[in-house]
């Protein structure tokens, strides 16, 4: 074996390929035809999307697993350890069944410079596929069309909110990078969109592959309603929602687990995708409100026990940014929740819209705490204050007297947040997976 330990193999697998994203699908075809050839006997679910891709594998793994289903799942990128990227049965591998997994694939792969995102597919397939997994979701790492997990034939696929991200691989509009993620549609099989507003190259891909693509809003129907009750001379609401098609629904369902209004919209989109395969895999009601209620997601509004409150999102795009503004702004809005100051601990990647994620945040923040990112594509903090400046002059100095702050890295400004918080304040770790991790890092 070329490395022992699972910190070797993923160092020398960050130095193999001299590029760190360089998509395309010929060099992970060329190594899988040699790992396992054939197609892996598993159902496949393939999950693309600007933002909840990984909500939506959250929730159909645990729904699965809930009805009793061997289920496999690969996402990108992790918060604290690697192993996170690929599951059975909801539990993270092992170091040794990487280390493996990985050994067959440098095997195999002869001469050819794979990259680490490609290793990693690679490896999910083969462990997937060797575990006999009934059922596997694969998480679109960027796009679709060239990304690494589209070597493998979906069959069925989800895309969920599309936004504009990744403008230097994409395109800098939702039209171009809907049809990049189109890319993981395939001729005559399901599809699934739980964007509200798909947009119009999406369709039209759909429909020149003869895809019967299930729309929110048109195929599929979402209905939220409050039950009141009294118990105790306290008077108690309990919000429920229903899902609805033509082939079948489900009423009276628990809100999802996960935090903010859009994951009844990534929750409808999963109870589509299960409706495609019911044939083969039947879900009950009672394993969906039983998924729906287990299913966690650490860094997507998570919140911390203890005080003062301590808020973990990975938002780093305009359309996450509002959503998490949005959750802040409704606890702003209930006092039984929050009813002092907001510090933001705030570190991003260059390559974001950063003007329009601190834009979003600007309004429901009064403490700022920035810091670079432990990632060669870290923005400089200067860059960061640049922007917040930026909002604080658009707004007319008029939303908040926020302060602004500087630090070397995130854990300092952390600290610093922490220390400047009373118990009736919050803080929140957001704009990158590499700011959570460095908090969660310390709280674990």
């Amino acid at each position: 074996m070329r490395f022992n330990t699972l910190e070797g193999w993923l160092g020398w697998q960050e130095s193999l390929h001299p590029i760190e994203i360089d998509l395309g699908l010929e060099r992970v075809s060329a190594v899988l035809a040699q790992l396992n050839p054939g197609h892996p006997d598993f159902t496949l679910i393939t999950i693309a999307g600007t933002n909840g891709k990984g909500s939506s594998v959250a929730m159909l793994e645990a729904i699965l697993l809930a009805a009793g289903y061997q289920v496999g799942s690969y996402t990108s990128p992790h918060l604290l350890r690697y192993n996170e990227r690929i599951k059975l049965d909801g539990r993270p591998v092992d170091d040794a069944m990487l280390c493996a997994s990985f050994e067959r694939i440098d095997q195999a792969r002869a001469n050819v410079r794979l990259t680490f995102f490609e290793f990693g597919t690679l490896a999910a397939i083969d462990i997937l596929h060797r575990a006999g997994v009934d059922v596997a979701i694969l998480e679109v790492g960027l796009g679709g069309r060239l990304d690494a997990v589209n070597v493998l034939d979906a069959d069925v696929a989800l895309v969920t909110a599309i936004d504009v991200d990744h403008v230097d691989w994409l395109g800098c509009d939702r039209e171009t990078i809907a049809r990049e993620k189109a890319g993981i549609l395939r001729t005559g099989r399901p599809a699934v969109c739980a964007d509200p507003q798909p947009p119009a190259s999406l369709l039209a891909v759909a429909e020149s592959l003869e895809v019967s693509l299930l729309l929110l809003g048109k195929d599929f129907f979402i209905e939220r309603f409050v039950e009141s009750s009294v118990e105790s001379s306290d008077e108690r609401k309990a919000d429920r929602w229903s899902w609805n098609s033509s082939q079948c629904c489900f009423e009276d369902l628990p809100l999802p687990a996960l935090s903010g209004d859009f994951q009844l919209r990534n929750a409808a989109g999963v109870l589509a995708v299960l409706s495609t395969l019911r044939a083969d895999f039947p879900v009950d009601a009672a394993s969906i409100a039983q998924g729906l209620q287990s299913v966690s997601l650490p860094g997507r509004f998570q919140i911390m026990p203890g005080v003062p409150l301590q808020i973990y999102d990975v938002a780093h795009n305009a359309q996450s940014a509002q959503a998490l503004a949005n959750n802040l702004a409704q606890q702003d809005s209930d006092g039984r929740h929050f009813s002092g100051q907001t510090h933001a601990v705030l570190g991003m990647l260059a390559d974001k819209d950063i003007d329009t994620v601190i834009a979003q945040l600007w309004p429901v923040v009064d403490h700022w705490y920035l810091a670079p990112l432990p990632a060669p594509r870290s923005a400089p903090v200067a860059q960061l204050r640049a922007a917040l400046l930026a909002a604080d002059i658009a707004t007319n100095n008029t939303t908040n007297n926020a302060s602004i702050e500087s630090f070397d890295d995130v854990t300092a400004a952390y600290q610093a947040a922490l220390a400047a918080s009373t118990v009736q304040d919050r803080i929140v770790v957001t704009g990158s997976f590499y700011t959570v991790a460095a908090v969660l890092g310390e709280a674990v």
